[in-house]
């Protein structure tokens, strides 16, 4: 019975959702302080709800539950049981699920958190996020119920999708979910804030953490998916521009320009309606992706491509929250304004130009995803767009934005003061353009092109963030967690530059057909095919080859590159093999058998790939050592919390 009672358990997270909606809205907005104190029973009770509802998914899986019909189409009695946990969110009505679930999460931990707000402003954050998970879960149980039975019931189960049978990917989702769900929780605090009339610089403080723990998540997410696309899919790339990638893309574009917008809120009072805006169309860009990968209406390897019906409902969803949301925004932004000024060459004014130049790149981003879909609407016929328009536009605002990044860390707050920090400055770009030629005409002799400013860039952006934690080191002074971990994902953005400049512009590749004894040059590597042998997996069959790497006549590793045939769905998936040597990587996938001994292979070099992930991950952990920081979680409101009027921030 444990199908029906996850379903009984939805039903019930979804009356109690309402009722933490309710609560946490209408006390406030009546002045009812008794009904105040039914927001976190209500709350409690739902993730309590969601949890059990998730845990009977969970189960009936392990459990082999052929008889549920979710379980059914995504599962399999030869699937190992870490794909079978994996399987409950290898689909739309699992990951939805998923979706709910990781939205209770942050729910509990903003329940212990805002036990040190004001009890009004706190209730009006759970409220909002009990009217988020109401409408999710409405959807789940309107057109998207995974406890559906069979009857009868099938002897076993269609296989989970072989795409989706690996480590990575098993993993990607609840990553990159956590990232989506977060944002909810910087869109619920900037909606309290409208609703209360808080609007200074503490709102900005508690937003922060929660902000910056979604952030580092959703960075997590999108490289674990891209290291995935990587090594599974046999192309050898990191990133397609594929719509359902922008999906998440999108989003931690504006995230980035609204953590950065926040810091200035928290710091100078500043920039409130943008940081306000800023967090409602992250979240946005969050339903949007929601919305593509499950509606059906663009084509991707990582989309559902469910029923167009259920698109419908997300997309009026969509339209009611974030409509309302600029509702309330349009009412109340006129009304924030600061008495700070700032000058022109101060840190504040490269936050924002970084800002603009970060929400124009995510512009492009969703123009070209969404050009398809308007073409076919309005009959224009088929388009396609791809890396040569992602490219070039993306890179046109993402060039100044490094310049001005590498520039803002030597900058003071409020008055600029550049000229005293102008030999830091001068000596650190120029440091970086000395690097870059080194690299450029040294090591990878010539090629230069954009290679040349991206590296200088990069380099130029380590070094000056390096600058002030150097400086604070030496005179003794503390290091804060934000300090440490805003210093971390800058060096990091810096390293990813010069990964991804180093992987366009050196990267040695051919595909070519080899029959068994024969060799390609790439590289300065020699590939010597030696054939093909038999492959048992324990759902799966195939072939792998085996490729000897030499180098001047020297061994250096022999690759096994795969074909595997998985047995129930009859899928072939290609299994790359890759080896990392000094800096580079080596990548060699199994193409198709063109007879005769003969098989098509796909051979790469591509320096400092590694980087690119190795980046990504140091700028998730600046995320969470920014988001640990102790200033944020001692934050209290003062006393008598005043409503800000627009005369000024009160702190």
């Amino acid at each position: 019975m444990l199908p029906e009672l996850g379903h009984f358990a939805l039903i019930l997270a979804l009356l109690l959702a309402g009722l933490q909606a309710f609560y946490g809205l209408a006390a406030p907005a009546l002045g009812r302080e008794r009904w105040l104190a039914a927001v976190i029973p209500a709350t409690a009770g739902q993730v309590v709800m969601v949890g059990t509802a998730f845990a009977c998914l969970v189960a009936s899986f392990v459990r082999f539950d052929f008889s549920v019909a979710y379980v059914a189409e995504n599962s399999n009695s030869a699937l190992p049981l870490v794909y079978r946990i994996a399987a409950v969110w290898g689909a739309h009505e699992g990951s939805l699920l998923l979706w709910i679930t990781l939205l209770a999460a942050w729910t509990v931990a903003v329940a212990f958190g805002v036990a040190r707000l004001p009890p009004r402003f706190g209730a009006r954050v759970l409220g909002v996020l009990g009217l988020v998970s109401f409408g999710f879960l409405l959807f789940t149980l309107a057109t998207s119920n995974p406890f559906l039975r069979l009857d009868p019931p099938v002897p076993d189960g269609r296989d989970l999708n072989p795409l989706l049978q690996d480590p990575a990917l098993a993993m990607h989702p609840p990553l990159l979910y956590t990232g989506y769900v977060g944002f909810a929780v910087a869109f619920a605090f900037a909606i309290a804030a409208m609703l209360e009339g808080r609007l200074d610089q503490t709102w900005a403080r508690w937003t922060r953490p929660w902000t910056l723990a979604a952030w580092a998540f959703l960075t997590c997410g999108i490289a674990l998916g891209s290291w995935w696309a990587y090594y599974e899919l046999g192309w050898g790339g990191y990133w397609f521009w594929d719509p359902v990638e922008n999906a998440s893309f999108m989003p931690w574009l504006v995230g980035t320009a609204l953590i950065h917008s926040l810091a200035v809120t928290d710091k100078r009072g500043l920039f409130k309606s943008w940081t306000l805006l800023l967090a409602i169309i992250a979240f946005s860009l969050s339903l949007l992706g929601t919305f593509l990968v499950r509606s059906g209406v663009l084509v991707s390897v990582h989309s559902f491509a469910a029923d167009p019906a259920r698109g419908v409902f997300i997309l009026a969803f969509l339209v009611i929250m974030i409509g309302g949301a600029l509702t309330l925004y349009a009412w109340r932004a006129p009304l924030l304004k600061s008495d700070a000024g700032f000058e022109f060459a101060s840190r504040e004014s490269f936050l924002l130009f970084n800002n603009i130049l970060l929400v124009i790149a995510a512009t492009t981003v969703f123009g070209g995803t969404l050009a398809p879909l308007i073409s076919d609407t309005l009959g224009l016929g088929t388009l396609s767009v791809g890396p040569q328009y992602f490219n070039p536009t993306f890179l046109l605002p993402m060039l100044p934005l490094l310049a001005l990044a590498a520039i803002a860390v030597h900058a003071n707050w409020k008055r600029g003061r550049l000229p005293a920090r102008r030999r830091s400055l001068l000596g650190t770009a120029l440091a970086g353009l000395a690097v870059a030629f080194a690299l450029v005409f040294g090591y990878y002799a010539g090629r230069a092109g954009l290679a040349l400013l991206s590296l200088t860039l990069g380099v130029w952006l380590i070094l000056s963030t390096l600058v002030d934690p150097l400086d604070r080191l030496r005179r003794g002074l503390s290091m804060p967690r934000a300090i440490v971990g805003m210093t971390l994902a800058h060096v990091a953005v810096g390293v990813f530059v010069i990964a991804v400049t180093a992987v366009e512009t050196y990267t040695a590749e051919r595909d070519i057909a080899l029959a068994q004894g024969e060799t390609a040059h790439v590289g300065g590597f020699d590939f010597r095919f030696d054939g093909v042998g038999a492959l048992d997996g324990p759902n799966y069959d195939g072939v792998q080859g085996t490729v000897q790497v030499s180098r001047d006549g020297a061994p250096v590793i022999t690759l096994h590159p795969q074909k595997r045939r998985y047995l129930v769905q009859q899928s072939v998936m290609t299994e790359a093999a890759i080896a990392s040597q000094a800096g580079r990587d080596l990548f060699v996938a199994l193409g198709e058998d063109l007879g005769a001994g003969r098989w098509s292979l796909r051979i790469q070099i591509r320096p400092l790939i590694n980087y690119i992930w190795l980046a990504a991950a140091l700028m998730a952990l600046g995320g969470f050592l920014a988001a640990s920081d102790r200033r944020y979680r001692n934050v209290r409101a003062p006393a008598t919390a005043p409503v800000d009027t627009g005369q000024g921030s009160p702190a």
